[in-house]
C-alpha cells in the first residue's frame, strides 16, 4: 500500500525529531534549551531565532572615494585633439555605498562587533536594528590583523548576544548563520562546522577560522554564526566563491579571538600586540624523525631575533614549541595566531622540547622584533601568497639588475591576484629601490597608501598596482 502525504510527513518529522535529538551524542556545548516542535509537532528553530536575531544588525557604510582618471588626460596634445577642458586640480570624489552586518555584543553599552572590511573607510556608519531603527554609530576601534571592528550606538532597549567558547567547538556541530546578504534584510542559514583552525588562506593577518557549510553571503560579514543553544560563536568573514556565490565554504573569526580583540579595542582603540622575536617553521613528521621526537605538532625555531622577547627568555634555534599558556601548538600559523592575540607586556609560558629534554620558558612579549616570521614564507601583507627571496648567482639577470625574486606564488592569494608572476624581479616599491627582502619589508611597512611595484618580467619593465 502506498503511503499517503500526511503518513510520509510525520514519518519525515519523526527522522528529523530523532536526528537531531540522538544524532550528536557529544556535544561541545551543552543545549541549555529544548528542540522545539511547533503546534503540528515538527521540529523548528523559531523560538530560539526570536530570541537571538535581534542582537544581529545591518551596517550602513557611506564613504569617499577618488575617481581614478585615464593619464593621457594629463596630455596637453590629447586634451587639445579632442578639445577636451583642462584637468581639475583637485581628483573628483564619488560618493560610495557599501552594507554588512554586525552583532550587538553589549546592550548596556550599545557594543556591536563587526568586520574591519565593512567599515574600512568609512565616512558615516549606519546601524539598523531588526525592528528598522536606525542610528548613526561611532567607531571604537578596529583591527585589521584579525579584521574584527567594534563600533557603538546610544540606545535603549537593546539585546546582545551571550559569548560562546570557541575553543569547545567540534567538528559536525549544528550551527547558524544570521546576516543580511545582498542586502536584502535579515536572513538565517544553518549548516554544520565544515572545519576548524583553517589558516594559510591570506584572507587575514591572523587565520584560526571555523569553516562551515551554512550559507554565507556577500552582505554577510560581520553577521553572528551561533550554536544551536542560542550562543555566538565565530563572526562570519569571507567565503571562497569561485562562480560568485555561496558553494558551502565559509569561515567565520572564533568568537574568542574576537573577545580578545573586543577587550583591547575598548581599552586603547587598537590592538596592542607584544611580540616574541622568532621564526618558525610547522613541525612535520619528517622533521620529528629526523631530530628522534615523538610528537608530530608544534613549530620548530629556525632563528631567533636580537634582544626580543625570545632570546631573553632563553629560546635557541631547534627548540619545538608545543605549547603557549598551557595550549597546545597545532603549527608556525597556529603559534602566530596565539602570540598576536596577547597584549604587549604579556608574561607567557612557552613549553618547548630541547634535545629530546622538555622544559618551559618564560617571555614577556614586547614591541621591535617582528614576531611569528614563517621560515618559508617571505611575504608581507599585500604581498602574501609570494615567496619571496634575494637574487642569488646563477639566477637570470644577475649582475645586471638589482631586486627581489618572486620565486612562487600561492594560487589564489593576493600576490597572484596583482598580477605577480613566478619570475618577476621587484626593483621598487613607489619609486623606491629595494635591493634585499629586507629593504622590501621595511618599505612595505612604511606605505599604508596604494603600492606601484617596479618589476622586470624578462627584458620588460612593467609597472603594477595594488591597493
Amino acid at each position: 500500500m502506498t503511503p499517503s502525504a500526511s503518513q510520509l510527513g510525520r514519518t519525515l518529522a519523526a527522522i528529523c525529531i530523532f536526528v537531531l535529538t540522538y544524532a550528536t551524542p557529544i556535544a561541545a556545548q551543552p543545549l541549555e534549551r529544548p528542540l522545539y516542535l511547533n503546534d503540528d509537532g515538527l521540529p523548528t528553530l523559531a523560538p530560539l531565532l526570536s530570541e537571538v536575531t535581534p542582537a544581529v544588525v545591518n551596517i550602513s557604510v557611506e564613504s569617499h572615494q577618488s575617481v581614478e582618471m585615464n593619464p593621457l588626460f594629463n596630455d596637453p596634445f590629447f586634451r587639445r585633439f579632442f578639445d577636451m577642458q583642462p584637468m581639475p586640480q583637485q581628483p573628483e570624489e564619488r560618493q560610495r555605498m557599501s552594507s554588512g552586518s554586525g552583532v550587538i555584543i553589549d546592550a548596556q553599552e550599545g557594543y556591536i562587533l563587526t568586520n574591519h572590511h565593512v567599515i574600512e573607510n568609512g565616512d558615516r556608519i549606519v546601524v539598523t536594528l531588526k525592528n528598522r531603527q536606525s542610528f548613526d554609530a561611532e567607531l571604537v576601534g578596529s583591527d585589521p590583523g584579525t579584521d574584527i571592528a567594534l563600533v557603538k550606538i546610544d540606545a535603549d532597549g537593546l539585546t546582545a548576544l551571550e559569548l560562546g567558547d570557541s575553543d569547545r567547538l567540534q567538528v559536525g556541530d549544528y550551527v547558524l548563520a544570521i546576516g543580511n546578504p545582498f542586502g536584502l534584510g535579515q536572513t538565517v542559514t544553518s549548516g554544520i562546522v565544515s572545519a576548524l583552525g583553517r589558516s594559510g588562506l591570506n584572507i587575514e593577518g591572523y587565520e584560526d577560522f571555523i569553516q562551515t557549510d551554512a550559507s554565507i553571503n556577500p552582505g554577510n560579514s560581520g553577521g553572528a554564526l551561533v550554536t544551536l543553544d542560542g550562543r555566538l560563536i565565530g563572526i562570519n568573514t569571507a567565503i571562497i566563491a569561485p562562480s560568485g556565490g555561496n558553494v558551502g565554504i565559509g569561515f567565520a573569526v572564533p568568537a574568542n579571538m574576537a573577545d580578545a580583540v573586543f577587550d583591547q579595542l575598548v581599552e586603547f582603540g587598537e590592538v596592542q600586540r607584544g611580540q616574541l622575536g622568532v621564526t618558525v617553521q610547522d613541525f612535520t613528521p619528517d622533521l620529528a624523525d629526523a631530530l628522534g621526537i615523538e610528537t608530530g605538532v608544534g613549530a620548530i625555531v629556525t632563528q631567533v631575533q636580537p634582544d626580543s622577547a625570545a632570546e631573553r627568555a632563553g629560546l635557541q634555534p631547534g627548540d619545538l614549541i608545543v605549547s603557549v599558556d598551557g595550549r597546545a601548538v597545532a603549527g608556525s600559523a597556529d603559534l602566530r595566531s596565539q602570540i598576536g592575540l596577547k597584549r604587549l607586556g604579556r608574561r607567557v609560558e612557552i613549553e618547548i622540547i630541547r634535545d629530546g629534554a622538555p622544559m618551559t620558558l618564560e617571555a614577556i612579549l614586547s614591541r621591535g622584533a617582528r614576531s611569528m616570521a614563517s621560515a618559508d614564507e617571505n611575504s608581507l601583507g599585500r604581498l602574501s601568497g609570494a615567496q619571496l627571496r634575494n637574487m642569488e648567482p646563477g639566477d637570470p639577470l644577475y649582475g645586471q639588475v638589482s631586486g627581489v625574486l618572486v620565486a612562487r606564488l600561492d594560487p589564489g592569494s593576493r600576490a597572484a591576484g596583482s598580477g605577480l608572476e613566478a619570475g618577476d624581479i621587484i626593483l621598487a616599491v613607489n619609486q623606491v629601490p629595494v635591493t634585499s627582502v629586507a629593504a622590501l619589508r621595511a618599505q612595505l611597512e612604511q606605505t599604508s597608501g596604494v603600492l606601484a611595484l617596479t618589476v622586470q618580467r624578462g627584458s620588460a619593465r612593467i609597472f603594477l598596482v595594488l591597493r
